[in-house]
């Protein structure tokens, strides 16, 4: 397991937090959130141990310190394919993975795991994609979670229609599973 760090950039804890960077930033100048400020410079820097205590006095979720690892929810029907993409994106990308089948279950995991990236089947029978989309943009806690749609009947079209309702990405069933690790990062890619 890798050793964790003492000190934190204001990037690293919006990711641990879920939150964009400018919401640590105001924390930070705010108050709220003790650190420091590089001398000569305007970056900040977070202390591990204020970030705990702050996440804990705020009830934010301490297990994405535990990690530091991007996590991932993937809402798709059981199959021996979403077996092989779960141990894959965990053991091979390093990935924080949890797989669940229905709808509901995606909800209830979202308000606990608070996922960087959803994958989500486009052909779920209980869900429908662009509901669950507009639920976790509207979900402050979820604000910087990006949201894949995966599907094997989707046409480059229709993959475009889905960017511009408001998906960070699409795939087509079959796809490569280099394919998906590359769309989950372009997906998580911040530029400070």
């Amino acid at each position: 397991m890798p050793r964790q760090k003492d000190i934190l950039t204001t990037g690293e804890v919006a990711r641990i937090c879920n939150v964009a960077p400018r919401t640590v930033s105001k924390w930070f100048d705010s108050g709220a959130l003790r650190g420091y400020r590089i001398p000569g410079s305007k970056d900040r820097r977070i202390p591990l141990n204020a970030l705990v205590k702050f996440m804990k006095e705020h009830n934010i979720p301490l297990e994405g310190l535990q990690s530091g690892r991007t996590r991932v929810l993937l809402v798709d029907s059981p199959s021996e394919i979403v077996d092989v993409v779960q141990k894959v994106l965990g053991e091979q990308a390093n990935y924080d993975i949890r797989v669940v089948h229905t709808g509901f279950a995606a909800g209830l995991e979202c308000e606990k795991f608070r996922p960087h990236v959803i994958l989500l089947d486009m052909h779920m029978q209980d869900v429908h994609g662009e509901d669950l989309l507009k639920l976790v943009r509207s979900n402050p806690d979820l604000q910087m979670c990006k949201m894949i749609a995966l599907s094997g009947k989707l046409t480059d079209g229709q993959g475009q229609a889905l960017m511009q309702k408001g998906f960070d990405g699409y795939l087509k069933k079959p796809f490569h599973i280099r394919k998906l690790i590359e769309t989950i990062e372009e997906a998580v890619a911040i530029v400070y």
